[in-house]
């Protein structure tokens, strides 16, 4: 992976944009969200690396659910798995409303 994996810059309406390229070549981006009812951010694929795949699939995420994606990617870094955890205090919820049970 190179060094400078994620370029940092700001939108035309100053929001916090991190891209990168994904490894299949498509344009991704991870971005501070405008979203005036809670703090959340957006993630995903921008330009797909097919042409004729529709562009901006990303997801818009609560802080909630990015507290709960974080183990698993840390998971992930760690040891290649994104099963669940062995923790049985880890937050798991099934509702998918974005907050801990």
């Amino acid at each position: 992976m190179k060094k400078n994996f994620l370029k940092f810059d700001t939108t035309d309406r100053g929001f916090a944009v991190a891209e990168f390229v994904d490894l299949y070549g498509s344009q991704c981006s991870l971005q501070k969200s405008s979203l005036a009812t809670d703090d959340a951010i957006w993630l995903g694929v921008d330009k797909h690396f097919k042409p004729d795949v529709s562009t901006n699939v990303r997801m818009h995420l609560s802080r909630a659910q990015v507290r709960q994606l974080l183990p698993v990617l840390q998971r992930f870094v760690d040891t290649g798995n994104v099963g669940p955890s062995d923790d049985p205090h880890a937050i798991i919820g099934d509702d998918n409303d974005g907050e801990p049970d």
